[in-house]
């Protein structure tokens, strides 16, 4: 049957060049077939996947006012995961006649959702496992092979896998987007910045996936830093090409900002005499304080107005001019540098910094439970997707340090649709902060119980008893007493089989 199809391409000109492909007479999407389940703004007609605009304050006034000006633009170039682990998916259909899909994802829950909607599946009867993976960094956020694999299982009934190649995943897969910054800057001769304008033009390639988030986060995430800047603006557009499609990638929007915004500072810290770290220890954002930018601009839509709770910026850059010996070397390879003008290589020491947030205010969430079990080991189940990061024992250590019992007493089960709880999926640096806090709670609870069951073979009052090395012992013992402890094997197998079978 294949022998007998024939199939005759027509050839068109690519669109390679993402600076010229608004407005193009190449368009990549001439019927306009998206329908997107959050309004958004794309212009299929016009090549354009995104765009965004944020304001504070008036920009042009401030800028044509300042004492000094600069511009500059930047680019920074596609980029691969390249995780250990390429892609991969396995199906089958179960013996209840369920399909099941084993994948190297960072998003099972969404996997599940997606394929349901794509083969017209009932949700109940698709089950998405997450083993063992060999690394994401955002390349695997996205669902790419499981619907191939799962139509082909749900039409032959069979079992399929797919495995890409090294080659297949640079070519089929996601990258970080190619982007340009423009940065046009309005200071005055101590350094004090009056307007800020970043401009980012981002080469989405031949889809749009991450094409608004990213974009939105190349300003939410940088301009906060210097929040004593009072006229800021940030515009940023992203564009269709024929080229690869960008995607989830580390920093997520943050990285590819973050390099020209670190050099456009730098350059205004050199033409006004300023020492770029003591510039950042007196203009960056401090612990308590906040930034319009946080409310003006969130990832696609408008932001969630917020305060930084922490950050050791200033001790981060005093530790690190410390141990590099930066205020020595900074005299030592300057303008007058004997070495430098003696030499065809040059020294030099020269410093980065960048702010970023950990999940998406108002999005992101996790959840946790556990049971204990007769000889007083737990089970824990937790939605977390651990990519090679080591949640899963982190997650474990967190548990074990609120019940004080060994790590070895959890049996762990992560990322299985039909087993543990729902969770949207490991991205954005999270999974500590959120899937931690929810195993953090669900273990304070069963703590909870196991003390009051604990209290109660020991006839004492809750208050005074506390866990110790998988136990339940008395805070202050009294020689009188016959029993002072009481292990939690003999607690939960008295929860189970004594006492209301509690569990």
């Amino acid at each position: 049957a294949v022998k007998k199809i024939k199939v005759k391409y027509k050839r068109l000109k690519p669109l390679l060049d993402f600076e010229k492909a608004e407005g193009s007479s190449i368009i990549l999407h001439k019927d306009d077939g998206a329908f997107p389940k959050i309004p958004v703004y794309y212009d299929a007609s016009k090549n354009l996947a995104s765009k965004v605009e944020a304001n504070i304050g008036n920009f042009d006034e401030a800028f044509e006012k300042s004492s000094k000006k600069i511009e500059h633009t930047f680019y920074t170039p596609y980029a691969s995961h390249c995780a250990m682990e390429p892609h991969a998916s396995v199906s089958y259909i179960d013996l209840r006649g369920r399909l099941v899909i084993i994948s190297s994802t960072q998003v099972p829950f969404h996997v599940r959702r997606i394929v349901a909607s794509l083969t017209e599946t009932p949700v109940s009867q698709i089950r998405v496992i997450k083993p063992r993976i060999g690394g994401g960094f955002g390349g695997k956020q996205e669902v790419l092979l499981e619907p191939i694999v799962a139509l082909i299982t749900l039409r032959t009934k069979r079992p399929a896998k797919l495995v890409l190649s090294r080659r297949e995943v640079f070519k089929a897969t996601r990258t970080r987007h190619q982007y340009r910054t423009i940065f046009k800057v309005g200071y005055e001769p101590d350094g004090k910045i009056n307007a800020f304008h970043l401009d980012a033009l981002e080469n989405s390639g031949g889809y749009g996936p991450h094409a608004l988030t990213v974009l939105s986060n190349s300003g939410s995430k940088t301009l906060p830093l210097l929040n004593k800047i009072e006229n800021v603006r940030f515009t940023g557009k992203g564009v269709y090409t024929n080229l690869p499609v960008g995607g989830a990638y580390r920093g997520y929007g943050a990285t590819e900002a973050y390099f020209g915004f670190g050099q456009i500072v730098d350059m205004i810290c050199n033409n006004t005499g300023n020492d770029i770290i003591e510039f950042y220890k007196k203009w960056s954002i401090k612990e308590g304080e906040t930034s319009p930018i946080f409310q003006a601009l969130g990832e696609g839509k408008e932001g969630v107005a917020m305060s930084v709770t922490s950050t050791s910026l200033n001790e981060c850059l005093d530790i690190g001019a410390k141990e590099s010996d930066w205020y020595e070397k900074r005299k030592l390879y300057g303008s007058n540098s004997v070495f430098n003008k003696n030499n065809r290589y040059k020294r030099g020491i020269g410093m980065a910094t960048m702010m970023q947030g950990s999940a998406i205010p108002e999005i992101d969430m996790a959840s946790a439970y556990m049971k204990m079990n007769d000889d007083g080991s737990f089970n824990l189940m937790i939605g977390a997707t651990d990519l090679g990061t080591g949640s899963d024992t982190i997650l474990v250590q967190i548990a074990a340090e609120v019940l004080d019992t060994p790590i070895n007493k959890f049996i762990v089960t992560s990322s299985d649709t039909d087993h543990t709880p729902f969770d949207v999926g490991a991205y954005a640096s999270s999974t500590t902060y959120l899937s931690g806090q929810a195993v953090l709670k669900c273990a304070e609870k069963i703590k909870k119980q196991i003390l009051k069951v604990g209290a109660d073979i020991l006839d004492e009052e809750i208050g005074n008893v506390t866990v110790d090395d998988s136990r339940v012992i008395l805070k202050n013992i009294k020689s009188n007493l016959e029993q002072t402890e009481v292990s939690f094997e003999e607690i939960a197998q008295y929860s189970l089989y004594q006492k209301n079978q509690f569990q």
